[in-house]
């Protein structure tokens, strides 16, 4: 296993890695709305997907890879009313064929944020 780790998406708020390539895979550590060079979570969900969709293709660059390797992504959104919205920011990254996806409504997430996504990435 190797570690990837970048300052162009937000350290890791426990005991976790950014990322771990292994297999030649890329397993992204769910990344929220936090805007790596000043701290900030910006207002709003779209705002927010934006940011955290910016951060997961950071990671994925700084393993040397692109968002049109990814093969899978988990979205976690606090309320399921903003899915149309997540979506029309999500379809901006990504193209056909599009990733498979996972998208499931929590109670919360870290620092209260409104969403996180993580990522399998095919190197």
């Amino acid at each position: 296993m190797k570690q990837i780790s970048t300052n162009n998406a937000p350290a890791a708020i426990g005991p976790y890695s950014q990322a771990i390539v292994t297999g030649g895979m890329l397993f992204c550590s769910g990344q929220i709305p936090i805007d790596p060079a000043t701290g900030n979570i910006p207002e709003g969900v779209e705002a927010q997907a934006e940011q955290a969709l910016t951060n997961v293709k950071n990671l994925i660059e700084a393993a040397g890879s692109s968002i049109d390797n990814v093969v899978k992504t988990t979205v976690f959104i606090k309320n399921m009313d903003d899915f149309a919205k997540i979506n029309e920011i999500y379809a901006k990254y990504f193209t056909e064929p599009f990733p498979a996806r996972s998208c499931v409504e929590v109670a919360r997430l870290p620092k209260d944020v409104l969403l996180e996504v993580e990522a399998i990435v095919e190197l």
